[in-house]
């Protein structure tokens, strides 16, 4: 779910200073600048739409469903909205009384982190359907512009479940890992190619498999040379980077793997049985999620 209004990124209020004062090259190719997306809608409203386009998709009745996790990288401030925000959503989505447990802190890394929650409550038994949703929007126009990526408004959303019954676009869970350096959390814009190596090894170890296996990485959405020198130093190759949607959809904060995954899958490159690896680096901290596609 993208924000309704697309707009080119030399839009963006401030760009050409933003430019100038970072002595970028004006270059669009070469950072994967192109379009981003601005909502007029409020945290709750997205995390609604999204959250009813999956249900949709899934054939799946606001009934089945017995616990929401609701992500978001900035909650308001104010308790009480705490509330107002929990309730829109459950009556938005026409979910009942059913438990909701909010993510956040985790920075662009929190939607995989309310997945690997997810997947923990329903491989316990604690429950069966768990709708997993992340939403977010800049507070500002100002705030679109960082020093690594340019912020889009969006969410994006999908069900954890015990078996999927040959639902569409299913993937199976294979293993999850993460990597974390408390001394680099503060570090603003750092990435370290580092802790992608450490949850790799972890990940492939619980796996059993070589990263010559992945079929596909959908990592975030950040200025094109960034990722990739990243990723390949990390280990990974080109050919395993899926970057077209930097330019085509911008940074939608923690949300960018999943659309990213969902895009892939929207254009027909998805192999059955394939291997993606959605995955997430903020300074300090590396998230990523090994799913197998289903081959029904």
């Amino acid at each position: 779910m993208l924000g309704e209004t697309s707009i080119d990124h030399t839009e963006i209020e401030g760009f050409a200073d933003f430019v100038d004062q970072r002595q970028m090259m004006p270059d669009a190719r070469l950072w994967g600048w192109g379009a981003v997306h601005r909502t007029a809608l409020d945290t709750a409203a997205l995390a609604v739409r999204t959250g009813r386009r999956t249900l949709r998709a899934a054939g799946v009745e606001p009934g089945e469903v017995d616990a929401l996790v609701l992500c978001s990288t900035a909650f308001p401030a104010d308790i009480t909205a705490h509330g107002e925000l929990i309730g829109s959503v459950l009556r938005g989505l026409e979910l009942g009384a059913v438990p909701v447990t909010g993510i956040t802190l985790n920075r662009c890394a929190t939607m995989l982190t309310g997945l690997q929650t997810a997947a923990t409550m329903v491989a316990a038994g604690r429950h069966r359907t768990v709708l997993v949703i992340t939403a977010d929007r800049v507070a500002a126009e100002s705030e679109r512009l960082s020093d690594f990526a340019l912020f889009s408004d969006g969410a994006a959303s999908c069900l954890v479940t015990r078996r999927s019954d040959g639902a569409p676009e299913s993937y199976e869970w294979v293993a999850d890992a993460s990597a974390q350096d408390p001394a680099a959390l503060g570090r603003g814009n750092e990435i370290s190619a580092d802790l992608t190596r450490i949850a790799n090894q972890r990940l492939f170890a619980e796996a059993g498999i070589g990263i010559e296996a992945i079929d596909g990485l959908l990592h975030n959405n950040i200025f094109l040379p960034i990722v990739t020198m990243k990723e390949v130093q990390a280990g990974f190759v080109p050919s395993q980077l899926d970057t077209s949607n930097i330019a085509r959809v911008g940074h939608c904060f923690a949300a960018d793997p999943l659309i990213n995954l969902v895009d892939r899958s929207s254009a027909g490159t998805i192999r059955a049985g394939g291997l993606y690896l959605l995955a997430s680096s903020v300074s300090g901290l590396r998230v990523c999620i090994l799913l197998r596609a289903d081959s029904a």
